[in-house]
């Protein structure tokens, strides 16, 4: 088989790629479907861009690196693009923007473009034995017990990172990168719940709190949900991206609320009241039975000096918690770290010393934050290399 381009991976980036790469386009992927981690996405609606997508929001060896991508092809061209196709959508929070029906509706229309642009799409099918010789590259398919030898002009890896492997993530980009000499950051799970030893919050599993999480330089403000097996909830979720190991975090339970001053104020009107009753009227009741083995919250509101209720702020304020890890690829949306920015064009995603390799979407170190960004990256970095590719 023949093809001008052929597309490793046939998720959000591939399938982009595909229906904007021009020419003879060939897609594989070992998956049943295309495009699952799209459908399972945002609970099965999508979460396909953030209306603030900036390059800032992306975590890099080279934090300048997503910028051209990102400004060539921006979350109001793919807005666009998914209102031409009769996707209805909204936002929720902090910019993020979902399918109205079903994500499904993102598969469907990025399927249909692909189509129209003639792309050959094969499914249930394997990649190997890569190779580049006279400047053209050769790999072997096997489907169903069948063997093909494919030669391409160009070459684009979107297999993804090892995030959620019960899904058919692998570690097949990096592997693909190293054969053709192309150098890996290390790799890590991002966007994933800490772990705690010893069921540490499980007495107060399924309980959530607005919170501020900071881990390293960076801090978020969301949702912290306990889990059995430690702490999840968007704000730790972002927070797992900036963190290493046996390093602290940092927890504010009243990120929105003067708790010193609201303490203080219960004190002159109902100073007999428990402490632990009136913190229970700022923070979950389950909760606060909690602190009460962290921190010493015995007594009535009267007892307690202006020092006292200060010490008590700075505890609820800055607990700091060491995690002993976290839930790893698992559950992992994202993989951290990935092909070399170094190595690689910014502008058209191509290696720089091999011509027609190209590695684009979240194979790459590039890595957005929760809400939309990663797919942004997907679509930015597809249509770099699509462009490319057409232009060639």
């Amino acid at each position: 088989m023949q093809v001008d381009t052929a597309i490793i991976g046939a998720g959000a980036a591939g399938m982009m790629c595909a229906a904007h790469a021009g020419g003879r386009v060939l897609v594989v992927d070992h998956a049943r479907a295309p495009g699952e981690k799209i459908r399972i996405s945002g609970g099965g609606r999508c979460n396909f861009t953030n209306l603030h997508c900036t390059p800032d929001a992306f975590i890099s060896q080279n934090p300048h690196f997503a910028k051209s991508a990102l400004a060539r092809y921006t979350q109001w061209d793919f807005i666009e693009l998914v209102e031409a196709h009769g996707i209805a959508w909204h936002e929720k929070t902090l910019g993020q923007l979902f399918c109205d029906t079903s994500a499904k509706d993102i598969v469907a229309m990025l399927l249909r473009m692909m189509e129209a642009a003639k792309v050959q799409l094969f499914l249930q099918t394997t990649a190997s034995n890569f190779a580049k010789n006279n400047g053209l590259f050769t790999f072997d398919l096997s489907t169903a017990g069948k063997t093909q030898h494919v030669t391409t002009r160009n070459l684009v890896i979107a297999t993804g990172g090892k995030s959620i492997p019960k899904m058919g993530a692998t570690g097949l980009a990096y592997d693909i990168a190293r054969q053709f000499g192309v150098s890996v950051t290390d790799t890590r799970a991002g966007l994933v719940p800490f772990t705690f030893a010893e069921g540490r919050f499980a007495p107060i599993s399924g309980v959530a709190t607005p919170s501020k999480i900071t881990a390293g330089d960076a801090s978020f403000e969301e949702a912290l949900l306990f889990t059995h097996r430690g702490l999840s909830g968007p704000a730790v979720l972002q927070a797992s991206s900036y963190w290493h190991d046996n390093e602290p975090i940092t927890v504010n339970l009243c990120p929105n609320t003067d708790i010193f001053a609201a303490l203080r104020e219960q004190r002159q009107i109902s100073g007999r009241r428990n402490l632990t009753n009136v913190l229970a009227q700022h923070l979950p009741a389950r909760l606060v039975d909690h602190l009460c083995g962290q921190f010493d919250l015995s007594g009535n509101l009267a007892d307690w000096s202006d020092a006292r209720l200060q010490t008590l702020t700075e505890a609820l304020q800055n607990w700091v918690l060491y995690p002993s890890g976290t839930e790893g690829y698992r559950t992992a949306e994202v993989t951290l770290g990935g092909i070399d920015t170094k190595e690689l064009s910014s502008k058209s995603m191509m290696s720089s010393a091999i011509p027609g390799l190209y590695f684009i979407g979240e194979a790459v170190d590039v890595t957005g934050w929760l809400g939309g960004y990663n797919f942004q990256w997907a679509w930015s970095s597809a249509m770099a290399a699509a462009h490319a590719i057409s232009n060639d």
